[in-house]
């Protein structure tokens, strides 16, 4: 009887049933067609930003090759291999003129795209730069230097991507300050350099412009977001560049690529028209910096653009010139130093020229005085890592919408689209088995409300203030800290962010920071690495020896940090650390 009744049912919504099906399958098809067309257009986008950027190319090879015919007696070579000093006073004087400097870089920049893939478009109106540098009557200090900069630092006619294509049509109106100040002195803006999807990632990859590689290594990465400049300037192809930073993207690409890299206290220099990778975050601020060959070529930078014309084109920026007289003092620093921050352990590479560089600060007659980082572990998770996913992931998630997600983000773009519920449950179950896992899908929870936000902020000035106090209980001028090092195998960033946990430090403090190389692998160290077991002698620690092997011969550096607005003061520990390792070159 039941049966009957259930049959007639069927019988009598079978058209029903079969209309809502057959529903059901049209709205099915029509999402994945979209998807589809979606997918066609966004990877026709690329293919016309591609397009351009061949294009680019071609025309400045083309401009290097004509200058090269009219002016056969030109030293390619010997220009190349000038300082920023010398070079400033040799355009200065009349000896060198711009155009002899600028299209000799543009030919090595050239070739170093062509091995590491890190320029994302060579600037069309160099010519009309070299003209209006001609005209200015007050020679700057950067008179005729050929400069590049990162890629979402904003240039008039060009976009601001952050490797997002939603970018791509979004042309930029007006320079952002940094050029503008950059170009009053007298520099040509000749390249633009590459960067990760969204910024949030120490390797440098996108879909739009693709995998940047290191100048020493090529299978090797150029870490970090400022890769495509670490990579530029390591492999000779500019002399001077700017890189972003919010948590350790200068100092990581130069450390990776053997540069000097300078984090200057937040807001020293202007960010207006930069593009922030994530939008509202104030509780850790993105610096913008120079990256040059040497410290001395960072020093000129700073002077160059701590002018009046910075503090009028941007008031909210603090109108401090470059104090000559705190960088040239030459009276003993106290300098703090730590060996570990106890959360990521030195490699041996990393802790042997890091205690090269104690000692030999120790025999130029510096007093250096153990200095322990407070509360590392809580310092990353529970206030940076926490203050960058302050939302849970929500606004980094919009920004892959719509776009291909690099394959090196793919975990990140996961991690930022669960749903907080889902990351409290599985961080409950990773607690017994992977405590740092389980601690990082805590911090991407985000703020659960407006008051939770309010006590996140006020727990990171708390920690500032805690971090200042240890600091003046010892009467520190500066400290001395390790850097990650040697460059990272690829596929490896986008899975040890804790353990760029030296450099996010300074971002969360907001401390003026800089690297300095002072050496490289050996052979020994290679060997060592086999011992390797981290603090944890967890997945992590264990992934961390997988990323930094078969790195004989890589640039390593150090760290250098001074309170803020005491970027001088770090400048000066940096050049004492390069001076005394060249003289120690020297010696040998």
């Amino acid at each position: 009887m039941l049966c009957n009744k259930l049959n007639e049912f069927l019988t009598e919504h079978e058209v029903e049933s079969r209309i809502l099906a057959a529903l059901g399958l049209c709205v099915a098809v029509s999402l994945y067609g979209l998807k589809w067309i979606r997918k066609r257009r966004i990877l026709k986008r690329i293919n016309q930003e591609k397009k351009r950027r061949d294009m680019s190319l071609q025309l400045m090879e083309k401009l290097a090759e004509k200058f090269k015919k009219q002016n056969p007696g030109v030293d390619s070579r010997r220009i190349l291999s000038m300082s920023l000093q010398e070079l400033t006073e040799k355009l200065r004087d009349g000896s060198l003129s711009p155009e002899s400097v600028l299209y000799p870089y543009v030919k090595k920049a050239l070739e170093v795209t062509r091995d590491t893939n890190c320029i994302t478009v060579f600037m069309n109106d160099c010519e009309t730069q070299l003209q209006e540098v001609k005209k200015q009557k007050q020679k700057g200090l950067l008179y005729g230097v050929p400069v590049s900069i990162k890629e979402h630092v904003g240039y008039q006619g060009h976009p601001s991507t952050c490797g997002l294509v939603q970018y791509l049509d979004e042309l930029e109106e007006e320079d952002s300050v940094i050029v503008k100040v950059l170009k009053k002195q007298g520099a040509i803006i000749f390249a633009k350099t590459n960067v990760p999807q969204t910024l949030i990632c120490y390797e440098t990859s996108n879909p739009i412009y693709g995998l940047t590689t290191n100048p020493h290594n090529h299978t090797k990465g150029a870490a970090g977001s400022s890769g495509g400049e670490g990579a530029l300037i390591g492999g000779g192809g500019s002399i001077l560049g700017f890189g972003t930073d919010i948590g350790g993207s200068i100092r990581l690409p130069s450390s990776f690529c053997g540069i000097a890299g300078l984090k200057p206290t937040p807001n020293r220099l202007s960010l207006h028209g930069v593009r922030p990778c994530v939008d509202g975050m104030l509780a850790v601020l993105l610096c913008i910096g120079p990256m040059a060959r040497d410290v001395d070529s960072l020093v000129l930078c700073m002077k160059a653009l701590l002018c009046d014309e910075m503090f009028k084109l941007d008031p909210r920026v603090p109108p401090l010139p470059f104090n000559e007289e705190v960088y040239s003092t030459s009276q003993p620093l106290r300098i703090g130093y730590y060996e570990t921050d106890g959360y990521t352990l030195p490699n041996p590479a990393m802790r042997r020229v890091f205690l090269e560089t104690k000692k030999l600060l120790e025999e130029a007659g510096h007093m250096l005085i153990p200095f322990k980082p407070p509360r590392t572990e809580y310092m990353l998770n529970e206030l940076y890592m926490k203050s960058l996913f302050g939302d849970g992931g929500q606004t980094l998630s919009e920004k892959f919408k719509n776009n291909i997600v690099d394959q090196r983000l793919r975990d990140l773009c996961l991690l930022c689209n669960l749903p907080k519920i889902v990351k409290k449950i599985l961080a409950f179950i990773l607690k017994p088995l992977r405590p740092r896992y389980a601690l990082s899908l805590s911090s991407a929870q985000g703020a659960s409300c407006v008051k939770d936000h309010w006590k996140q902020n006020t727990a990171v000035e708390e920690y500032q203030t805690e971090f200042i106090a240890e600091w003046r209980k010892l009467n520190l001028d500066v400290v001395l800290a390790p850097m990650l090092g040697p460059a990272f195998n690829p596929g490896y960033p986008a899975k040890l962010l804790s353990a760029a946990s030296y450099t996010m430090l300074y971002n969360l403090v907001g401390f003026p920071a800089g690297v300095v190389p002072v050496g490289s692998v050996t052979q020994t160290d290679e060997e060592e690495l086999k011992n390797y077991k981290g603090h944890f002698n967890d997945q992590l620690d264990k992934l961390f020896v997988k990323a930094v092997e078969g790195g004989l011969g890589l640039p390593l550096s150090v760290q250098c940090a001074a309170l803020p607005y005491q970027d001088e003061l770090c400048l000066r520990l940096m050049k004492e650390v390069e001076t005394l390792h060249q003289n120690k070159k020297k010696k040998a």
